[in-house]
C-alpha cells in the first residue's frame, strides 16, 4: 500500500472513543486547529493547507476512524461509525494533545463529523469550517428523482451490511478510483502517487467506509432530526465554502446552512470537490478568516 506523510509533521497514535487508535499528524505551534478529511481520502489531503497553517497554529490532522492508518473496528452496532462517535474521537485526540478548545475544519465526510462534534461539544469547538458538503438531514432532503443519480453511492452503502461490502470488494480499485476520476476529471489536482495512495487506503478499508456511510442513512439522520425538532443549532462561528451544487440540484445551500448555524458565512468557490488540494491558498485564507471571528 502506498503510504504518504506530511513533511515536517510528527506522527502519533492516539486513543479516540472506546480506545480506538487514530493515526494523527501534528505540526506547528499556536492555537489548535483540527483538520478532518473526506472520501475516499486520508489525512494527506490536507498536506499543503496544514503546512501553510502551521506558522500560526498547532495543526492536528487525523485519519478518521475506519480510514487510512487509523483503527477500523468492526461494525458491532449502529453507533460504531456514527458521527457522534467519530466526533468523540476528535475531542479525545485533541484533549490527549492538551487542547481542550480548538478550531475544527472538515471536508466532505470530515465536515459531517465536524458538525456533529460541534453540536455535541460546543464547549470544545471554537469555530467550524465546512468544505463542500451539506448536513446529513439536508443531503437526503435535496436528493430527488433522476437528479439523485449523482449520489448513487450513498444509496448503495446505505443498504444492510453484507451485500454492499461484497459488491464493492469485488471491484474495489475501480469503485474508489471512479470518484477520484470524476472529481479530478483532468487529472490536474492529484498526482499518480497521491491517487494510488487514496485508492490503496480505501481498498483496505471497505467495510469501515461502508459502515460510515450506512450510519449517515440511519443513526446520523436520526440525530439530525432530533436536533432539528429541538431547535438545536451551532452557536460558534461557522464558515462554509463550497461548489455551487444548489444550482444543479435546485436548492439554496446557504439557506440550508443558516438553519443550522445562525452565525454562518457562506462562500462559493470556483474549484472542484478536492478544493483543499486544488486551491490550498484559498482554503487557508478561508480558515484564517474563520479563526479571526473567534472572540476571547
Amino acid at each position: 500500500m502506498t503510504t504518504l506523510t506530511i513533511d515536517g509533521f510528527r506522527y502519533q497514535r492516539l486513543p479516540g472513543a472506546g480506545g480506538v487508535e487514530l493515526n494523527v499528524a501534528v505540526g506547528g505551534s499556536g492555537p489548535a486547529v483540527v483538520l478532518l478529511h473526506g472520501f475516499p481520502q486520508t489525512h494527506y489531503m490536507w498536506r499543503e493547507v496544514a503546512q501553510l497553517l502551521a506558522d500560526r497554529h498547532t495543526v492536528v490532522v487525523p485519519d478518521l476512524r475506519g480510514y487510512g492508518e487509523s483503527g477500523k473496528p468492526a461494525e458491532d452496532g449502529a453507533d460504531t461509525y456514527s458521527k457522534r462517535t467519530m466526533g468523540q474521537d476528535v475531542v479525545a485526540v485533541a484533549g490527549a494533545l492538551g487542547h481542550e478548545r480548538f478550531g475544527l475544519v472538515g471536508h466532505d465526510r470530515g465536515a459531517l463529523v465536524g458538525v456533529r462534534a460541534a453540536l455535541d461539544h460546543p464547549e470544545a469547538v471554537q469555530y467550524l469550517g465546512i468544505l463542500d458538503v451539506l448536513p446529513t438531514l439536508d443531503t437526503w432532503g435535496v436528493l430527488h428523482g433522476v437528479d439523485a443519480k449523482v449520489a448513487w453511492h450513498l444509496y448503495l452503502m446505505a443498504q444492510p451490511a453484507g451485500l454492499p461490502e461484497r459488491m464493492i470488494r469485488a471491484v474495489a480499485d475501480d469503485f474508489f478510483a471512479s470518484f477520484l476520476d470524476a472529481w479530478d476529471a483532468d487529472g490536474s489536482t492529484l498526482t499518480a502517487q497521491v491517487r494510488q495512495h487514496y485508492v490503496d487506503s480505501s481498498v483496505a478499508a471497505v467495510d469501515s467506509i461502508v459502515a460510515d456511510y450506512r450510519a449517515s442513512a440511519g443513526i446520523d439522520l436520526e440525530m439530525d432530526r432530533e436536533d432539528r425538532a429541538a431547535g438545536r443549532t451551532l452557536g460558534m462561528p461557522v464558515g462554509v465554502i463550497s461548489q455551487d451544487w444548489g444550482s444543479q440540484l435546485g436548492f439554496d445551500a446557504s439557506a440550508l446552512w443558516r438553519a443550522w448555524a445562525p452565525d454562518v458565512t457562506y462562500e462559493p468557490i470556483d474549484a472542484g470537490h478536492y478544493m483543499a488540494e486544488q486551491r490550498p491558498d484559498e482554503i487557508v485564507r478561508f480558515i484564517r478568516g474563520l479563526a479571526a471571528r473567534v472572540v476571547g
